[in-house]
């Protein structure tokens, strides 16, 4: 675990600090992007080895062109995925605002993050409709966790739930937006995301350490399998099944392929480790909550 103290001052001193980086390095990306430039036709949206069916009979089957439609369905599940999320999260940190000093940096980046957030949404809602694609939607149960995680989540499984989201899609983003072979829009859009979502996982982080070292054993077991819940609906939701449909693949089947695929297996597992290494340390994966982790392919 990094040694953190847990006083008012370093938590403000931290806060200040990344309200100073908000102002530095902000994106509007209705502004920023140009949404109405032309896509490239033979240019991937997702790195080819990322796709969820790569390496599979059914992947080999695929035309150029689908396997490029594959892809930016795909991206686009994901988007969707992060815009059910990120929904989640403004609605945690404002019902954590509203017990807050509002004169706190602390208070104040929550308020910035929030702000963030909504850009973020507006981003992905406007990729979608770039895209022409339909929005890939959470299944019932899903929208219901949902709806329970963000109006009672605290303490350490609401800041690690934020970390899991944050850092699966990071690790993802980083890598489309230094690859100058795929989509320009994709890139420029990973782009925007990682370099504000750095001052978010900076931020959840550090206040996650502090969480754990005040909770007590009942809080860390309650805490550990919900991470475990909120780990396998997130991995679960990014890509939907529907996105096969698109290239002609029953959504059943192409859930299946992915779900064998050790290639698609490995992506997860990829995109988890930074995030699933720093919970590990934390004492955060352990028990029936690890089950749900390596259920979800994250470990």
């Amino acid at each position: 675990m990094e040694a953190l103290s847990g006083t008012p001052s370093t938590r403000e001193s931290v806060a200040d600090r990344l309200l100073t980086a908000s102002v530095r390095t902000n994106y509007d990306p209705t502004v920023e992007i140009d949404w109405d430039a032309p896509h490239r036709p033979d240019a991937y949206w997702l790195a080819p080895h990322r796709s969820s069916l790569y390496g599979t009979e059914l992947w080999h089957q695929l035309t150029e062109a689908q396997r490029i439609e594959l892809t930016k369905h795909e991206v686009v599940s994901a988007a969707s995925a992060g815009l059910w999320f990120e929904t989640i999260l403004m609605q945690m940190l404002i019902r954590h605002y509203y017990d807050a000093d509002p004169t706190s940096r602390h208070a104040q980046y929550m308020l910035t993050e929030v702000a963030d957030e909504c850009r973020h949404s507006i981003m992905f809602g406007r990729l979608i409709e770039a895209l022409d694609c339909p929005v890939y939607t959470a299944s019932t149960f899903d929208h219901l966790l949902g709806r329970y995680l963000k109006t009672t989540a605290t303490g350490p499984h609401m800041y690690a739930a934020i970390l899991i989201a944050e850092e699966i899609l990071d690790a993802l983003q980083r890598e489309i937006m230094a690859d100058e072979s795929l989509q320009p829009l994709i890139r420029m859009v990973s782009r925007i995301h990682v370099v504000e979502e750095a001052r978010h996982v900076r931020f959840a982080r550090e206040e996650l350490v502090r969480q754990v070292e005040a909770a007590g054993p009942l809080t860390m077991a309650y805490a550990r399998v919900t991470i475990g819940r909120a780990a396998y609906s997130i991995a679960n939701r990014l890509v939907h099944p529907r996105v096969y449909a698109a290239v002609g693949i029953p959504p059943r089947v192409g859930r299946a392929a992915a779900r064998a695929n050790p290639h698609f297996r490995a992506t997860l597992r990829w995109s988890a480790q930074r995030v699933s290494g720093y919970l590990s340390d934390l004492g955060l994966i352990a028990g029936p909550g690890r089950a749900l982790w390596s259920r979800a392919g994250l470990i």
